[in-house]
């Protein structure tokens, strides 16, 4: 676990003051020396580098925070305080504006997640979505990124799970304090998540989540990574307001095309129009990022099985989307019987899978 600053405290107390935001907090540091100084200063001295507004506001939590008690509150919910005086303090996070002083953590950062890219998109994802989500985190796990996203329905699930799967880290980001799991079916994927990675918000443990506080946790998921890949997104998304922070934030910002009669897709489909990278995979994204993808799974490394002639004339007729048994006979003047063996054997050989109700699509 991080090791927690002796004045650690003094960062919380001021963090809970309204109107002390990353600015005052440096002016504070800037004209007292550190903030435990600050925290001690008469008002008199205060008023030398704060407003009226944040005085008082200041003045109340000096009224009403027992810095001790708060401090064992934060420590019994398992949660360790990162602030911007730290080591830990997450490398990429420092270099945005206005980087977050305060960091509630569970979990373990790790120096490796200074190479990390962020997966986000709807939470209504359909299944092409949630296909090409866990696909791409996979081969980012695997190639040693480390998968940020904000532990929501739908995309950011997705992009979790398969991280975990690959054997990869992942950051979740929340927007409420990060002892407080939403949505509340993805307590066992928090789990998980704790076991090889971290959840990390800035808000104090028991903050319950709130719409305004979504758009603060979309710029950390931007701010923690070098690119930002938005699988679906419609035009009102939660993701674009993430993609918009990536792009002020110097960061890439790639998009997995959609189809143009989908609402999901939408506003990514409207990204790409607006300069966005259009994305396939996880390794476009590594191939772009410049990064060696020296983790790749083996399986992505071997060459096809062999295929014959038929096999090869059925294959050729598979796309990504699912097509019926009976469309892929008619498009190649073949026997339903002849056609349904050879996906079998299309199946077996790892190279087409069945998506349900005699539906095929290309593995």
């Amino acid at each position: 676990m991080t090791a927690q600053r002796d004045d650690a405290r003094y960062w919380v107390a001021f963090h809970r003051a309204k109107h002390i935001g990353p600015v005052r907090m440096q002016r504070l540091i800037e004209h007292f020396g550190d903030l435990e100084r600050a925290w001690r200063a008469p008002a008199v001295s205060l008023r030398a580098v704060l407003d009226e507004r944040s005085m008082a506001s200041v003045a109340t939590v000096r009224a009403e925070l027992d810095l001790n008690a708060e401090m064992a509150r934060i420590a019994a919910a398992g949660v360790t305080v990162l602030t911007l005086a730290d080591r830990e303090y997450p490398r990429l996070l420092r270099e945005i504006s206005a980087p977050p002083p305060v960091l509630f953590l569970r979990g373990d950062l790790d120096p490796a997640d200074d190479l990390a890219v962020g997966i986000v998109g709807t939470r209504r994802a359909t299944s092409y979505g949630r296909e090409v989500t866990a696909s791409m985190a996979a081969e980012l796990a695997a190639a040693r990124v480390t998968v940020v996203s904000g532990l929501a329905l739908g995309v950011d699930a997705a992009a979790h799970r398969a991280a975990l799967d690959a054997g990869g880290r992942t950051i979740a980001v929340l927007g409420s304090g990060p002892d407080i799991i939403y949505p509340y079916e993805h307590r066992r994927l928090a789990q998980g998540i704790l076991e090889s990675g971290c959840i990390l918000s800035e808000y104090p443990p028991g903050r319950k989540p709130d719409a305004q506080n979504f758009p603060a946790r979309n710029r950390l998921i931007s701010g923690l990574s070098r690119g930002v890949v938005v699988v679906e997104a419609p035009e009102r998304s939660g993701a674009l307001i993430t993609a918009d922070f990536a792009a002020d934030q110097g960061r890439d910002v790639f998009v997995v095309p959609g189809s143009v009669l989908s609402a999901s897709s939408g506003g990514g489909n409207r990204l790409l129009r607006d300069g966005a990278r259009p994305v396939r995979s996880g390794f476009d994204v590594l191939e772009d990022l410049g990064i060696d993808p020296a983790g790749r799974p083996m399986a992505a490394q071997q060459r096809l099985p062999e295929i014959n002639g038929d096999e090869r004339t059925v294959l050729s007729a598979l796309t990504s989307d699912p097509v019926h048994l009976d469309d892929i006979a008619v498009a190649l003047a073949m026997p339903v019987s002849v056609v349904s063996a050879m996906l079998v054997m299309l199946e077996l050989k790892g190279v087409a899978r069945n998506t349900g109700a005699l539906h095929y699509a290309r593995a």
